[in-house]
């Protein structure tokens, strides 16, 4: 008669805890949820629980602690990093831009033109084709296509004056 053994093979356990937290972790990449990866770290940490030798037992509670306490701490402050409240509601990349003002620095007209942007050189076209702005204009950003801000004149900034942009 055989004997089953008296102990898991430990790299068979760490195995099976490293594959779980791989399958968590891709899950958590279609979820972005910032929950399973949680779970992730849990089996990543019983799985070196398992490389030193832990019974199962002391690998399933490894897990469960290292989850809960990657729940209860790390994830509300990556939630709070990764969301902004609405006093931080700030526009970023394109959105940022649209609705600034912008100096000319090369003729602006239905087909090309150059104007700055918050320190950044964008090429410009004018958004209604029938005006054209001269260098040292002052343009409002009304929409970016692609690489190029679409311009309307700034009926706000007097001249020589600097408008604030929208932040």
């Amino acid at each position: 008669m055989t004997r089953a053994p008296a102990c898991h093979d430990r790299g068979v356990d760490a195995v099976l805890w490293i594959v779980v937290g791989v399958v968590l972790a891709v899950a958590e990449i279609f979820t972005t949820t910032l929950f399973l990866i949680m779970f992730a770290v849990g089996a990543f940490a019983a799985a070196g629980a398992a490389a030193l030798g832990a019974p199962v037992e002391i690998q399933a509670v490894v897990f469960a602690v290292v989850s809960a306490l990657t729940l209860l701490g790390a994830r509300p402050a990556l939630r709070r990093r990764t969301t902004l409240t609405s006093t931080e509601d700030r526009a970023f990349g394109v959105g940022a831009i649209e609705g600034n003002t912008a100096l000319v620095l090369e003729r602006v007209d239905a087909d090309n033109g150059l104007v700055k942007i918050d320190g950044e050189l964008w090429q410009a076209r004018s958004y209604d084709a029938t005006q054209v702005f001269a260098p040292g204009d002052r343009v409002q950003v009304i929409q970016v296509r692609g690489a190029t801000a679409q311009v309307w004149r700034d009926d706000v900034s007097r001249p020589g004056e600097l408008p604030e942009t929208k932040r």
